[in-house]
């Protein structure tokens, strides 16, 4: 096996707010999942997972989710776009036809300038320069649907990389990378932990953990990598969920769901140990 994998999913502002207190507490707690030998990151995970990989001590970055968010756009989700989301998703057929038809309704629509988003993005990010740890970062091809995994050997710059991850189709535009635009990684599964086949442990922690299929959520697809795999998915509590509430996308709930990941992580500290205590054997 490659080593231990830490899949970080999506889930807007408060979802990462949450997983920096669940990554915070744990390594309290003496599980520390920064030590993981690869982290797959998408949408909020991609930026969680490059904080991080950035060198920034884990409880600086907790630290600062109490901050006020200078520079952030409070951005709300219209229950019609949602509704759009579950339409998409519900569609059967080709998955490349069906981003590809997100990715061309993403192209159209009216949202922010695409540099007010990078900008957003790279304000976020402690260092611009990939980890020398295996970062892989999530994302879409607005044109053609096809699903991307981005590297450090990828010749792609890790801001770009990263806008493209969070891209959320219809409220933020899509990000150019390269000659090509993307949108978020997180359209194709939430985690995206299929990415992490040949790792053992793994440890998911999945702030958006709803899918109509079991083949789309994380525990779903680290099963899909098969038998005898050391895991464990760590999902949002309910005092979790009401702290990150309706809006991911509203940096006024970063706080809270920071908070409330720390405590949730004092819960499921000693499960996520006897998974990774494997590591250090």
């Amino acid at each position: 096996m490659a080593g231990a994998a830490l899949v970080l999913g999506g889930g807007g502002i408060s979802g990462a707010a949450w997983e920096t207190g669940v990554l915070a507490g744990l390594h309290a707690a003496g599980v520390d999942l920064t030590s993981a030998d690869a982290v797959i990151g998408t949408s909020a995970g991609a930026v969680v997972g490059t904080q991080i990989l950035s060198g920034v001590p884990v409880d600086e970055l907790y630290s600062r989710q109490f901050r006020d968010p200078v520079g952030e756009v409070t951005t709300h989700i219209p229950i019609s776009t949602l509704g759009r989301f579950l339409f998409w998703t519900l569609l059967g057929g080709d998955e490349h036809v069906r981003m590809a038809r997100i990715g061309r309704a993403a192209i159209r629509a009216r949202t922010m300038p695409e540099s007010e988003r990078k900008r957003v993005i790279s304000d976020r990010l402690p260092v611009k320069t990939w980890p020398k740890r295996d970062l892989r970062i999530t994302a879409i091809d607005a044109e053609t649907g096809e699903f991307v995994v981005f590297k450090r050997d990828s010749g792609v710059d890790l801001v770009e990389a990263v806008a493209a991850s969070c891209a959320v189709p219809l409220v933020y535009p899509p990000a150019t990378v390269g000659e090509r635009r993307f949108i978020d990684g997180g359209m194709r599964t939430a985690a995206n932990a299929d990415l992490a086949v040949g790792f053992d442990p793994i440890v998911a922690l999945t702030p958006v953990s709803l899918a109509v299929r079991r083949s789309r959520t994380a525990e779903g697809q680290i099963e899909s990598l098969g038998q005898g795999i050391r895991s464990i998915v760590v999902k949002p509590d309910g005092h979790s969920r009401k702290a990150m509430g309706t809006q991911l996308l509203d940096p006024a709930f970063r706080a809270a769901s920071a908070r409330a990941g720390w405590a949730q992580a004092t819960s499921v500290a000693r499960a996520v140990e006897e998974v990774w205590a494997s590591v250090r054997d």
